[in-house]
């Protein structure tokens, strides 16, 4: 562990105490030919409009260990993120960024308090547009009522491009937002977004830390070394496919993905959906033997045999959940403002303490000298020290 931070103590006691028990959100591949092969092509280009491609097909086996020696050493210097990682220093430059993921520093920077730069936005008729029957009352913001090319950007922004541990079932405003830009063509920093989304793991303690194939590859870049350290091999469940799909309720039929509501996806063309039919009936199933969890048929009887007084309970709890998270961020922030204030405080009492008893000190000084100079006049620099 020492190798890790360099030999530096106070390092390794955050790292013991805090870095260390956080969790490596768990990556998520995805396939561009995928997309092709389905023939989900407004998805496909959607996302390369917004230069994401390469990105997003990034693979690879991960560090989780040196992930986490990366989070905590993670800080900002100047525009760039910095850390250091067994005696390496990696700086993200604009320059690393286009070697590893081919992203530029461009495009409308927006994070969770400045969302109201997107123009023309409103969360609650954008949402509606996204819904299969946009007239249903809405009571949360969940994601089960999406349409299919919808539901399938919210999958990619939640597990890939800003992965979060836990509650999926819910869009938050941001997702919203995201979802708009990519749909809409308006062009991202996403560069900007990442760093926010890196820097917020490091702030609070519940968030996973994410980018785990991103960091590994910064290592790589950097020549850190890597040998005998901890690799793990992100499994083929964690591929974004076709069991993706059906779990998220949508099923093909007649050459379209459909949800069991009606909704509908793109047509493909009949010779090439016979290809790759024959081309993917032997790999699919392996892929989705490796899926955790219950199977589509279980997961759908499991939903249409629930009361509409137990769907408004777990809905109510999402909401709940969510709004505990927003209310734990809150505090969290406020109490770190507290402290840095009590730290201001502190420092300047101590700072006007030192200057006290520097004056203190100079007025004996003073006193003395003059004593031994002028033996007259020793009471009145006694009341002279006494009145200082």
């Amino acid at each position: 562990m020492e190798s890790w931070f360099s030999g530096e103590s106070e390092l390794i006691e955050t790292f013991l105490h805090e870095t260390s028990r956080k969790v490596v959100n768990t990556p998520k591949l995805f396939s561009f030919n995928w997309m092709k092969w389905k023939n989900l092509i407004e998805v496909r280009n959607l996302l390369k409009e917004q230069q994401l491609k390469w990105f997003l097909k990034m693979s690879g086996n991960i560090y989780p260990d040196l992930v986490k020696v990366f989070y905590t050493n993670l800080q900002f210097n100047g525009d760039n993120l910095s850390s250091h990682v067994k005696g390496v220093d990696i700086e993200i430059t604009h320059e690393v960024w286009i070697a590893i993921t081919g992203l530029r520093y461009n495009g409308l920077r927006i994070n969770k308090c400045n969302l109201g730069v997107v123009e023309e936005f409103n969360k609650m008729q954008f949402y509606k547009s996204c819904l299969k029957n946009p007239l249903s009352k809405v009571r949360n913001f969940s994601v089960g009522g999406l349409k299919l090319d919808e539901r399938l950007i919210l999958f990619i922004v939640s597990w890939i491009v800003t992965p979060r541990g836990n509650n999926h079932s819910t869009l938050s405003e941001e997702d919203l937002v995201l979802i708009y830009c990519i749909m809409n063509k308006v062009k991202l920093n996403w560069i900007n977004i990442f760093k926010d989304h890196m820097l917020k793991a490091t702030r609070l303690s519940d968030f996973h830390y994410p980018y785990a194939i991103l960091i590994s590859k910064l290592l790589h870049y950097f020549e850190v070394d890597l040998e005998e350290e901890l690799t793990e091999v992100v499994k083929p469940s964690s591929e974004i496919n076709s069991g993706s799909l059906r779990k998220m309720g949508f099923t093909k039929i007649g050459g379209r993905w459909v949800s069991k509501d009606g909704d509908q996806g793109s047509p493909s063309g009949a010779h090439a959906e016979e290809e790759n039919e024959a081309a993917t009936t032997t790999k699919e199933p392996v892929v989705e033997a490796y899926e955790a969890g219950p199977s589509y048929d279980q997961m759908n009887e499991r939903i249409t045999s629930m009361s509409p007084f137990e769907g408004l309970m777990v809905s109510g709890m999402d909401i709940f959940a969510e709004n505990q998270r927003s209310l734990h961020e809150l505090c969290k922030t406020r109490f770190q403002t507290l402290d840095e204030k009590i730290e201001e405080v502190h420092n300047l009492v101590c700072s006007m303490t030192r200057m006290n008893e520097a004056c203190l000190q100079l007025s004996f000084t003073i006193l003395v000298y003059f004593s031994e100079q002028f033996p007259y006049c020793y009471v009145v620099f006694i009341l002279l020290s006494l009145y200082l």
